[in-house]
């Protein structure tokens, strides 16, 4: 179980204030000051700098608050599986970015469901900022991640292997059309907003050719997959997602893909949880019977 202290720690942590952290406690400042100072005579290091009014973590510090968190969601799993009262179902809280969570998602949970009908299941479908912060608060187990995030902060596993492609409506000029990246600047690039994996991979696609979004004359965000490809469908501008967002349209020719010279990406979806968490084994026993069901 977490220590006290170490609440207190991470409280002050995300607050970075002492004053305020105490109140938000309900304790007073110098009862703050003292679990700050016992936990730097014991592990011997000291966790906070403070210059002119600006609390920061030292490099110990960060590491502890990396520690902390793991713990503190691993104490939120223990009591979530202590208060369970059915012990033969699964139970499980996840969380998966939009491509995942709309176009990957509904087959595998269909089949476990089918497999397991007394199981419980939250999934939680946000980008990928928002997630990596529930995963830390331990508000969800693990997450199904597209795009990039820092691999050396958590412990992952590649989840599919999943093809980026540009396309287009059936009634535009592109159809049927070999182009470079550059041919097609002139048209209404119609993207993701900014945070999303979809948004990340295809700005590093650009950024890899000399390129970035305002190289774009006509620019389009929305933050709903279903409506930005009914836009490309009505021909009012072209796309970059994960080809499994866009397989059915292209099977039905509601929407064609655009040849580009040279332009052949496959990225990674990858299964993401806590760094040195006690449950790894469980958590990868999800990942096996989720990626069985693919």
């Amino acid at each position: 179980m977490l220590d006290f202290r170490h609440e207190t720690f991470l409280a002050l942590c995300r607050i970075g204030n002492y004053t305020k952290t105490a109140e938000f406690l309900h304790i007073t400042q110098p009862a703050v000051t003292q679990h700050i100072k016992f936990l730097e005579n014991y592990y011997d290091v000291k966790l906070f700098n403070y210059e002119k009014k600006n609390l920061s973590l030292t490099r110990e510090g960060k590491l502890l608050y990396d520690y902390a968190m793991t713990m503190s969601a691993d104490n939120k799993k223990i009591r979530d599986i202590l208060a369970e009262k059915d012990t033969e179902s699964i139970s499980v809280s996840f969380g998966t970015t939009l491509t995942v969570g709309e176009y990957v998602m509904p087959g595998i949970l269909r089949k476990l469901l089918c497999k397991y009908p007394g199981s419980s299941v939250t999934m939680s479908v946000e980008n990928t900022k928002v997630l990596l912060e529930k995963l830390k608060n331990g508000e969800i187990n693990f997450v199904i991640l597209e795009g990039f995030f820092e691999k050396t902060k958590y412990d992952s596993v590649t989840f599919s292997e999943e093809e980026f492609v540009a396309v287009c409506s059936p009634d535009s000029g592109l159809k049927n059309k070999q182009v470079t990246l550059k041919e097609i600047l002139g048209e209404r690039i119609i993207l993701r907003e900014k945070g999303s994996g979809t948004r990340d991979i295809f700005e590093q696609i650009l950024y890899r050719h000399n390129l970035g979004i305002q190289n774009f004359t006509k620019k389009c965000e929305i933050g709903n997959i279903n409506v930005i490809k009914e836009l490309v469908k009505k021909n009012l501008g072209i796309t970059f997602l994960y080809k499994a967002a866009v397989e059915k349209e292209l099977a039905e020719k509601k929407l064609s893909r655009i040849n580009i010279t040279g332009f052949s990406e496959q990225y990674e979806f990858n299964f993401v949880f806590l760094k040195d968490s006690i449950y790894k084994k469980e958590y990868l026993k999800w990942y096996k019977l989720l990626k069985s069901f693919r």
